[in-house]
């Protein structure tokens, strides 16, 4: 055998095999240091999150950030080959590429925007939409060539504005996005309503109340999301400060929304609701709260009235959510903004089959670190071994073997 096929041989036998050997999952997590260390430090992990693997709970890479960026969220493009981070300590939005190794973040300098919060990418991968809670604006971006191109603002008295905002979602068949007016970032004054822009132009349309209080409620809506495959589409809203759940429904006829309450979880002792996810088929979502920390589960059959089933307790800091592929296993990242009382630091493992807590993973915990956020690794490495190896017999990743043979891994 020539020296060259030989060695792509084992090259790709090593691949196999690791692909084989394990069933990874990996998860990537943004960091930082708990309040109690006497030296900050940011960075992203890339963890094995899978019960089933050997490498459970292992972080195989770090990639380190400025001790001053606060890195909030990250958020993916439609065909996840990149990922984006926002940040909340500098108008300094980074893009990653996700399907070169090794990853590299490459800074977008948004000036006109201060507490860089939730991000959206259009439909045709095209157009992204940034909130800017500190500046009360939204910057628009294009997502191809990854530079800003509109900032949008619209102050009050006007009866359409944006003040504080954070949450956004995207919804290209009506035109449409929506975002949440939260809170001014030194929390001394929150907000109460949804605003609605023109997806294609950024037009600034129209502002809603999201509560049944009167004004000024400072309920702090904080997320809001599109329910999948519903028809009329439908979004969902969780109010951090009042506790509640509410939906906005679209009117064809009329092209607006209407709102309006769908639960309480005032009577379940539960409080800071925040995150929402929903499985693939879009007949299930789930809701974090972050105090004293669970994730409500709800059959969303009707996204209209989505009924509460069951409450599964977490950690303090309950926030963000992943699935594994096959929906079996929920993992729930515990830490909200380093706040005192919601800062735990573990990542929680919910077996969904039992609904029955499987475990914790304290990896950052114990080293003194809370997990910002928590989102699936897109396994673009896999498509790529794949078509150079040949279909796959086993469970795990090929990007397993890919990661392990680039990466250092952490002891």
């Amino acid at each position: 055998m020539k020296p060259l096929r030989l060695m792509s041989f084992i090259v790709g036998l090593l691949l196999s095999s690791a692909s084989l050997a394990s069933a990874e999952l990996l998860a990537l997590l943004n960091y930082e240091s708990k309040p109690d260390q006497p030296v900050r430090r940011e960075g992203i992990a890339i963890m094995d999150i899978d019960p089933a693997s050997q490498d459970y709970g292992k972080i195989l890479m770090e990639i380190p950030l400025p001790p001053d960026l606060v890195a909030h969220h990250i958020f993916f493009n439609r065909d996840r080959t990149k990922a984006y981070i926002t940040a909340l300590g500098k108008s300094v939005l980074h893009v990653v590429d996700l399907t070169k190794f090794p990853y590299r973040l490459r800074p977008i300098d948004v000036p006109d925007c201060q507490a860089l919060e939730d991000l959206v990418v259009s439909e045709d991968n095209k157009t992204w939409f940034l909130t800017c809670m500190g500046s009360s604006n939204v910057i628009m971006g294009d997502a191809v060539k990854d530079r800003p191109i509109k900032t949008v603002s619209a102050a009050r008295p006007a009866d359409a504005f944006i003040l504080y905002p954070h949450g956004i979602a995207i919804h290209n068949g009506i035109d449409r996005v929506l975002i949440t007016s939260t809170v001014k970032p030194d929390l001394s004054e929150a907000g109460d309503t949804v605003t609605v822009l023109e997806a294609s132009t950024g037009k600034v349309l129209s502002t809603h109340r999201v509560t049944s209080q009167p004004a000024p409620a400072k309920t702090a809506p904080v997320e809001v999301m599109f329910s999948p495959n519903a028809n009329p589409p439908v979004v969902h809203i969780t109010n951090m400060m009042e506790g509640t759940l509410w939906a906005g429904v679209w009117d064809p006829k009329t092209t607006s929304f209407s709102f309006h309450q769908v639960d309480d979880f005032g009577p379940r002792e539960q409080g800071v609701p925040l995150e929402m996810m929903y499985n693939a088929k879009g007949d299930r979502l789930f809701v974090t709260t972050a105090k004293p920390g669970f994730v409500n589960l709800y059959d969303n059959s009707d996204p209209k009235q989505p009924k509460f089933l069951k409450a599964i307790p977490s950690a303090a800091g309950a926030h963000h959510t992943v699935l594994s592929p096959d929906e079996r296993y929920l993992f729930v990242q515990n830490s909200f903004l380093n706040l005192e009382g919601m800062n735990d630091g573990s990542i929680t493992v919910i077996d969904l089959k039992d609904d029955k807590i499987l475990g914790s993973i304290d990896t950052l915990k114990t080293a003194g670190f809370n997990p910002n956020c928590i989102m699936p690794l897109p396994n673009h490495f896999k498509t790529k071994a794949a078509r150079a190896e040949g279909p796959s017999t086993g469970s795990g990743q090929a990007h397993v073997g890919h990661l392990h043979g680039l990466m250092v891994e952490r002891q």
